[in-house]
């Protein structure tokens, strides 16, 4: 995979992942889904939405230690 795709998919899946995150914070604080609000008429998309975010979340977490500038950095 060349490095602009790579990027293309890091861009994608770090906002996906700050907007699950949002998200959920926004459902633990005042018990508001923004997901819900914005797509609850169609069930088909909030489901694919969260599917995107989890998959986001894992392919992040994967992928971490290459594009985390902190902890890529060598120990001395």
């Amino acid at each position: 995979m060349d490095k602009n795709t790579q990027k293309v998919i890091h861009i994608v899946s770090f906002s996906l992942v700050v907007v699950g995150a949002l998200n959920w914070g926004l459902v633990g604080l005042v018990n508001i889904n923004v997901v819900e609000l914005i797509l609850g008429s169609w069930p088909g998309l909030v489901r694919l939405v969260y599917a995107l975010v989890g998959i986001a979340a894992v392919y992040i977490a994967i992928t971490h230690m290459n594009d985390c500038k902190i902890c890529s950095e060598k120990k001395v």
